[in-house]
């Protein structure tokens, strides 16, 4: 391999690092929004607020893996909402300090889906 090859491989590693880390920072200040504005959805500290950034990252990564759904309340539908909404309760159980009820769920859904809709970038949650 010659050496432009291998630095540009190594270059497109840190800037995919750099990606994640910004697509997280992104959920993260999505869902503190959202957390804000949905009654019945509290997060207790910067922590969970961190730890449910990066399950709700994982989670969506999963379901895009496995079933090519991403869980976006715009641009994909229903599904994509009831999907989000479905994410947004799960994500409680994986979480301490994150709690929420059904009906904050689907509200949150629609807040999240907003505001994510609102922010630069490319993030899905």
């Amino acid at each position: 391999m010659s050496e432009n090859q291998t630095q540009s491989q190594s270059q497109s590693g840190a800037s995919t690092v750099w990606q994640i880390v910004g697509r997280l920072i992104t959920a993260a200040i999505v869902l503190a929004i959202t957390a804000f504005f949905t009654p019945g959805f509290q997060i207790s500290n910067i922590w969970a607020l961190a730890a449910a950034a990066i399950v709700l990252t994982v989670i969506d990564y999963l379901i895009v893996k496995f079933t090519g759904l991403h869980a976006s309340p715009f641009g994909k539908g229903f599904v994509g909402f009831v999907l989000s909404a479905v994410i947004l309760y799960v994500t409680q159980y994986f979480v301490a300090g994150y709690t929420i009820s059904w009906m904050a769920a689907i509200i949150g859904a629609i807040i999240y889906g907003v505001v994510d809709y609102f922010l630069p970038g490319e993030q899905q949650m």
